[in-house]
């Protein structure tokens, strides 16, 4: 029927794209009985109806994301999104990455590189990008007495929670383990916290005196959030430059930068793919009569492989314009971390890998999955003569 689509999960969740492609065709606004949502793929109908929020609210009571890690900032609209995020701005604005992270994050990352020389192979989202990433975490976030490595396990089960629309009871319990896991480790930074403060999201939300309940879910969406989609852009950028050599070659030869192989690599693979909305109240847009309590899915995957918008939207291509790629999202939740992530990725994770490992090679194949988040499960390589 016009207006619906059907999926089959496995084949979705291994590659999205060419149902995307045939979604976005068949009309702006379409069903999708699996997920039990309505999608909207095209760019410019995200970039619109994202922002919204007075019918397609971010509040969403019974949304998996609330029920399984609190009620956090992006699940909040107007007032009570705004003072949750300035009060999560000291810890992520450019004064403090320039001036706190990016050192930590340099000195972490080459410690990581130096550990991996010797062996000559590493999976890089197993044993570069997750560490990177972890122990960026563990200073952004305050909890530096997790290890990186359990950073990105619950990372990953909360994601798993988050996305798990086949309501999967063994992903569940492993998403409330890994949010219990945060919150014994809330408590003891926050003992620590109270005798000396710093700029960390966990102590800046302190500072501010939010309410605990709103402090744990913040962190636990800073986790989810800032973990598996930049371990998996780092990772998944490598494999890309690692693939397309001619692109790698532009940046050796100064025609570009990792600034625009990532940004480029977010618009292609789209880290994020989606994000949920709840219809607040009844609306004709896009062609379609919204209900209240429906539940609508912006693919930010699909809009940034919308063709009216980018020649080709199939090709890796990182003389591309991406000014109009909407992976951070388009609306007044679009990601407090991004700058933070930039400098991550660009300028410290992907120029000292390439630095350090000149002759690394792929060394097997990297496969691809998710809808919801996607990247690469593993991307092997080998440098010297390995």
């Amino acid at each position: 029927m016009a207006g619906r689509y059907d999926i089959v999960h496995k084949t979705f969740w291994t590659d999205p794209y060419p149902d995307l492609e045939q979604i976005r065709r068949l009309g702006p606004a379409v069903e999708v009985p699996q997920l039990g949502a309505v999608l909207i793929t095209r760019r410019d109908d995200v970039f619109e109806q994202e922002k919204r929020v007075e019918t397609f609210a971010s509040t969403q009571p019974d949304g998996l994301m609330t029920v399984l890690m609190g009620q956090n900032m992006m699940r909040k609209d107007g007032a009570a999104h705004q003072i949750e995020r300035r009060a999560v701005f000291p810890a992520l604005s450019p004064r403090t990455v320039r001036d706190h992270w990016t050192q930590a994050f340099a000195e972490a990352t080459d410690q990581i590189l130096d550990d991996l020389g010797p062996r000559g192979s590493a999976d890089l989202v197993r044993d570069f990008a997750m560490p990177v990433c972890g122990e960026a975490l563990k200073v952004i976030t305050g909890l530096t007495e997790m290890e990186a490595h359990d950073m990105d396990r619950v990372s990953q089960h909360m994601l798993d929670g988050c996305a798990n629309y086949i309501g999967d009871p063994d992903v569940e319990a492993r998403c409330h383990g890994a949010t219990a896991f945060i919150d014994s480790h809330i408590d003891i930074a926050v003992t620590r916290l109270s005798t000396a403060p710093d700029t960390s999201v966990l102590s800046v939300q302190l500072q501010a005196g939010l309410p605990m309940d709103a402090v744990r879910a913040n962190v636990k969406l800073v986790i989810s959030g800032g973990q598996n989609e930049p371990r998996d852009a780092i990772a998944g950028t490598a494999w890309a430059l690692l693939t397309y050599r001619d692109q790698h070659t532009l940046i050796k030869t100064g025609a570009a930068r990792y600034l625009d192989a990532f940004e480029e690599y977010a618009r292609w693979m789209s880290p994020i793919g989606m994000s949920p909305r709840r219809v607040d109240r009844e609306d004709k847009v896009l062609g379609r009569t919204f209900k209240p309590g429906e539940r609508v899915f912006f693919m930010f995957g699909a809009a940034n492989r919308d063709p009216d918008v980018f020649d080709n939207p199939n090709r890796f291509d990182i003389r591309r314009d991406t000014s109009k790629s909407v992976a951070f999202g388009a609306g007044p939740h679009f990601c407090a971390g991004a700058g933070a992530t930039r400098v991550l990725i660009a300028n410290i994770a992907l120029p000292k890998l390439f630095e350090r490992f000149p002759d690394i090679r792929l060394a097997g194949d990297a496969p691809f999955g998710g809808w919801a988040f996607r990247g690469p499960l593993k991307v092997p390589v080998a440098w010297g003569s390995a």
